[in-house]
């Protein structure tokens, strides 16, 4: 296929009918702010370690693929070439001693197409309907037409201890005994049978687990904190002198559900203990060191893992642009193409985390970048 025919067939692969609920453009002169607010070292780093997902598990059929929208598929291999193409343009920078042409705009628009992500806010709306946090529903149905709904997640910053206290008196705890050493594959298949499967958060809660001695907890937090761990996926936390991070490792199999808060949720997260902030993977050994400010979680299933996104902020208090990678998800962007989440940094809760957050908009401009053939 020459370069003109492909050029056709890929923007029609990413256009959707006027009756579809969202819709990727090609747009040969996307109009962003100037790029900035990210490391280069970071941006090549991180898309080293989604790269070395996408080649060392092929099997993981969910999330490493190429991405389908509206059926039509996206080659696994042109989004391989795209995370390559960012090394290799930061380590060229840094051999020739320049500033890094990841942070200019004309030479991005040189070698990478730009897809316009039009939000689905049939989805969004229906979504908003159904939600009992008015806050929510009012963010969801004001939507832009042209703009997805850009949220920020954190990694939580909480106090705790090593043993139980009145205070400290709810345990991330690690995966059940009897699932100790078996691979997810041989979890699935004994899952009738596994503690994991058989309670929900507020059995959890209530004591089962430590009443019955069914698993063993890694450390004790407070109820709140347990429920912004629950819901961010990562705890940070500094016991005698040594900062530790705690990631969500598996869960009860029960679905999050978008309609609810979060202290009603029937979804549990077990917790192992890993060296820095994680995103997605099937096994806990596998899965990807994220930085913030770069790392985005959305619908790895229909997506992909690894799709470079660039967004565009346009506001009086905000006016810049970023690239960000795909690598990570949460259970609220099942069947959701309206939001991206963007990882921010680490807080104690909604107040530090609001202060420094403030300024940026809540609805972003969004592009799929895929490389351009030479």
């Amino acid at each position: 296929m020459n370069k003109l025919l492909f050029a056709i067939y890929f923007s029609i692969c990413f256009q959707f009918s006027a009756s579809a609920a969202a819709n990727f453009k090609l747009e040969q002169a996307p109009d962003y702010s100037i790029l900035k607010s990210y490391k280069g070292s970071e941006l090549c780093q991180l898309a080293t370690n989604t790269l070395n997902y996408l080649n060392n598990n092929k099997e993981d059929s969910y999330a490493v693929h190429g991405g389908s929208i509206n059926g039509q598929p996206i080659d696994i291999e042109k989004v391989k070439a795209t995370l390559t193409f960012i090394c290799q343009t930061y380590r060229e920078d840094v051999r020739a001693g320049r500033q890094s042409r990841l942070h200019n705009n004309e030479f991005l628009n040189q070698h990478v197409n730009f897809y316009r992500w039009y939000p689905d806010k049939t989805t969004a709306t229906k979504v908003a309907s159904k939600s009992t946090n008015q806050v929510k529903t009012r963010m969801l149905n004001n939507i832009p037409s042209d703009k997805l709904f850009l949220t920020k997640y954190y990694t939580k910053l909480i106090k705790g201890s090593p043993v139980k206290t009145v205070e400290y008196n709810q345990a991330l705890y690690q995966l059940p005994n009897d699932e100790i050493g078996l691979s997810l594959a041989q979890a699935e298949q004994k899952k009738d049978k596994l503690t994991r499967y058989k309670f929900t958060r507020q059995q959890v809660l209530e004591g089962t687990i430590e009443k019955n001695a069914l698993a063993k907890p890694l450390v004790w937090i407070t109820e709140q904190a347990l429920h912004d761990v629950l819901l961010q996926g990562t705890a940070v936390l500094e016991i005698d002198g040594k900062t530790r991070y705690f990631n969500v490792h598996r869960n009860n199999g029960i679905s999050y559900d978008y309609h609810i808060g979060k202290t009603e949720q029937a979804r549990y997260w077990y917790f192992a203990e890993v060296p820095n902030v994680m995103g997605y993977g099937k096994e806990i050994t596998e899965k990807i060191p994220l930085y913030s400010q770069i790392s985005l979680a959305g619908n790895v299933k229909q997506l992909g893992l690894g799709k470079l996104f660039l967004i565009s902020f346009d506001s009086s208090s905000f006016n810049q642009s970023r690239l960000a990678i795909l690598a990570d998800e949460g259970g609220a962007f099942d069947n959701n193409l309206f939001q991206l989440d963007l990882l921010v940094d680490s807080y104690w809760g909604w107040t530090d985390y609001h202060q420094a957050n403030k300024h940026i908009p809540d609805y972003a401009s969004v592009w799929m970048l895929l490389l351009k053939d030479k």
